[in-house]
């Protein structure tokens, strides 16, 4: 099990400001959540199952899209943060 936090943007969408899935990757912990909160659904990946853009995940701290990205496996994480970024001009 690991703890789940998420920034006030995705948790409009159902979840809390934090929560615990079992999981054995980020790929598998996003499924679990979606199945959860439908309206999360496509605000963390977009309809081709990528990551989107302006959204960060870190697994103790470390950015995924810099490791293994979706297929980071869990085994012995502590700690997630998703993280949607603000953008504008």
């Amino acid at each position: 099990m690991v703890e789940v936090h998420f920034d006030s943007w995705l948790r409009e969408f159902g979840p809390p400001a934090r929560e615990t899935v079992g999981a054995e990757s980020i790929d598998q912990l996003l499924d679990t959540l979606e199945e959860r909160y439908p309206r999360f659904r496509f605000k963390v990946r977009d309809e081709a199952g990528s990551l989107r853009r302006y959204v960060r995940v870190f697994v103790d701290g470390e950015d995924v899209s810099r490791t293994s990205g979706l297929s980071t496996p869990l085994t012995g994480a502590r700690t997630i943060h998703i993280l949607h970024s603000i953008a504008g001009g």
